[in-house]
């Protein structure tokens, strides 16, 4: 049974980097407990398996299109630890997050917002991409020539 989990797990790896809580998750149905904590140790103890790949790479694909508080919590309920979240989100040398704010803003509406309905409605955006709301004000209060500059 432990080696129909193994390859189970090395096929879901294949894919993508998952971590540990998430490969645990996803092979719970196969065996018990104590059989997949062995096989998640083994693919751990042979690096085949790491929560801090599957951090990165979550960053990596990620970190485009989404705030640092949204990234944050995505990241917390894949099972990653807190202070691998705060190390990886400092090595993954993000663009400012005005600037990410701004890029994700842009693709989605062509002008600044013209009245409070409007205002709200691209601040509702933002928000639900993880951006904090002073981010949000700060874009959404300036012209639109001072963000081309």
């Amino acid at each position: 049974m432990s080696n129909e989990l193994r390859q189970q797990a090395i096929r879901l790896l294949a894919r993508r980097e998952h971590t540990r809580v998430e490969l645990a998750r996803k092979l719970t149905a196969l065996g018990t407990e104590e059989e997949i904590d062995a096989v998640l140790t083994e693919l751990q103890a042979s690096h085949l398996q790491s929560d801090s790949r599957a951090a990165e790479s979550y960053l990596r694909g990620n970190s485009a299109r989404l705030g640092a508080s949204r990234l944050r919590h995505n990241l917390k309920t894949r099972g990653v630890a807190p202070e691998l979240i705060d190390e990886q989100l400092a090595q993954a040398a993000l663009p400012d997050e005005i600037e990410r704010a701004r890029t994700v803003w842009s693709r989605k509406f062509s002008a600044a917002p013209s009245g409070a309905k409007e205002w709200a409605r691209q601040a509702r955006f933002l928000q639900s991409r993880g951006f904090a709301s002073d981010i949000i004000r700060r874009l959404l209060k300036e012209p639109m020539g001072a963000q081309d500059e």
